[in-house]
């Protein structure tokens, strides 16, 4: 695979779209630390492959089928407040997060050349705050969460309608993601889709190594 600094985008792409978590934001370990710490008192486990095997759905969406697989019986108020919980933990370690070097880099290149868009399973105040942080938020013309849509990752709704706000036909648009579901989402949407994990893992081994 090419590197980012390598990447061009294809003849007739129009838009690029970039997921958020574990793409432009190196949130994940934060995310699971803040999901170990809402699901304990609850005696429900999270393995941390399924939790990146789940990257990409809303918290509430998550919290049903751990729940269900663990046997326990929670009401829609309690999975509310377990999403307010896991996302408020997940904030008082927000600092801690930095951007994904070799992604931005490439929505640094072409801001300005074709609208961009986040498109993410996170919820809008959750993203927002995670994008303000990064000094991202004012690059992108479009931002689509968990709210904005009937239906979530792997379903293509989140990025048909950033290309439908974004005013482009989706087949003109390049998917930047880091899950399985995110990109099985951008090909449902007959997206090109661009995994971007390789790049991720050669920053963080840079990193490591500094």
């Amino acid at each position: 695979m090419k590197s980012s600094q390598e990447w061009v985008p294809p003849p007739g792409t129009a838009a690029l779209i970039f997921d958020c978590d574990g793409t432009l934001a190196d949130t994940m370990p934060a995310h699971y630390c803040a999901w170990l710490s809402m699901l304990r008192p609850y005696g429900i486990p999270f393995p941390e492959d399924r939790f990146y095997a789940m990257g990409g759905m809303p918290t509430a969406q998550i919290i049903r089928v751990l729940a269900q697989d663990a046997g326990v019986s929670l009401s829609e108020a309690e999975v509310e407040r377990m999403v307010h919980c896991k996302e408020e933990i997940f904030l008082r370690h927000l600092q801690e997060v930095r951007r994904i070097e070799p992604v931005v880099r490439i929505a640094a290149r072409y801001r300005g050349q074709f609208p961009l868009a986040v498109a993410s399973g996170g919820y809008r105040h959750t993203i927002t705050r995670t994008l303000v942080h990064l000094d991202l938020l004012d690059w992108f013309d479009v931002l689509v969460t968990a709210e904005d849509t009937p239906r979530h990752k792997p379903e293509p709704d989140v990025f048909l309608e950033a290309a439908r706000r974004l005013g482009v036909p989706p087949a003109t648009c390049v998917v930047f993601e880091d899950t399985d579901i995110g990109l099985q989402a951008a090909s449902r949407a007959q997206m090109l889709a661009v995994d971007v994990r390789p790049w991720r893992e050669a920053w963080g081994t840079s990193l490591r190594r500094q």
